[in-house]
């Protein structure tokens, strides 16, 4: 057997005995990147709906306050991405384009389980060193498919479901209020009402509320579709006029004579 397929064979745990050593020495063991999302899906009457926050963050920064989490895969699917911004981006691109490949080669349009099969076989290939979490949601010749894509490489299917560190408070909005059979404008509401929950109650979610409603013939994108968090004019004005506080200018202090001054040092010494 060549050195290229006995490496790409089984698992390889090299760096345990790298990391033990490092601890042992006092480093700190390595850790993963704590981020901040809010991601969200449901399965409606006549399809699928996906919504995001738009907050993207650097540690405690604010890096950017209007980022698209909702990433297109292809004409019938649509992905929502959570972790780090430049995993999710460049993982479902890579997706998007093998689907593009799938499709002219079978002359057929992608399923979502197929997308579904790619992302998890090669998220599960770097055993969550890439980290992308991912809500898949489309519809295809076999109905609308709603699925959620950790970045180990597990997947669940279910008729709602919620990702990112403020996927708890969403999850809190659809247990209490989803259920068979939502209009489409019910499903909107309830999608954005789970999606304020995670804004609210998560500091690392924020920002304005994404919605992508994906039917059998039809993709609509509401970007922006709620901005809770707009800037108010404030109820009262704090700028006053100049001199409107007094102050004293004080005196600079008076020149000591020789001896006096020398007295001085010998009380401070």
């Amino acid at each position: 057997m060549s050195p290229i397929l006995e490496s790409a064979a089984g698992f390889k745990f090299d760096n345990v005995k790298r990391n033990q050593l490092l601890s042992e020495k006092g480093n700190a063991a390595p850790r993963a990147t704590k981020t901040g999302t809010t991601i969200v899906g449901l399965i409606f009457k006549d399809g699928i709906i996906l919504g995001a926050d738009t907050r993207a963050t650097s540690g405690p920064i604010v890096a950017d306050k209007n980022c698209e989490k909702i990433h297109y895969l292809a004409p019938n699917m649509y992905c929502c991405g959570a972790g780090t911004a430049a995993d999710t981006e460049f993982t479902t691109s890579m997706a998007s384009s093998q689907l593009a490949l799938h499709s002219l080669n079978t002359g057929r349009e992608a399923r979502v389980a197929t997308a579904m099969t790619m992302l998890k076989q090669y998220l599960f290939r770097y055993q969550g060193h890439i980290g992308a979490y991912l809500v898949l949601g489309g519809y295809d010749v076999t109905g609308p498919h709603l699925y959620t894509i950790h970045a180990h490489g597990s997947t669940d299917k279910l008729p709602f479901v919620t990702m990112g560190s403020g996927s708890l408070a969403a999850m809190s909005v659809f247990e209490s209020r989803w259920r068979a059979g939502l209009s489409r404008e019910e499903g909107i509401e309830l999608v954005k009402d789970a999606i304020e929950a995670g804004i609210f109650n998560d500091l690392g979610s924020g920002s304005n509320v994404d919605v992508c409603v994906i039917t059998r013939n039809n993709v609509e994108y509401l970007r922006n579709y709620v901005m809770p968090n707009e800037r108010v004019e404030k109820e009262q004005s704090y700028k006053f006029a100049p001199g409107t506080t007094e102050f004293i200018v004080p005196k600079p202090p008076a020149t000591l004579s020789g001896e006096e001054e020398g007295t001085a040092m010998d009380v401070s010494a």
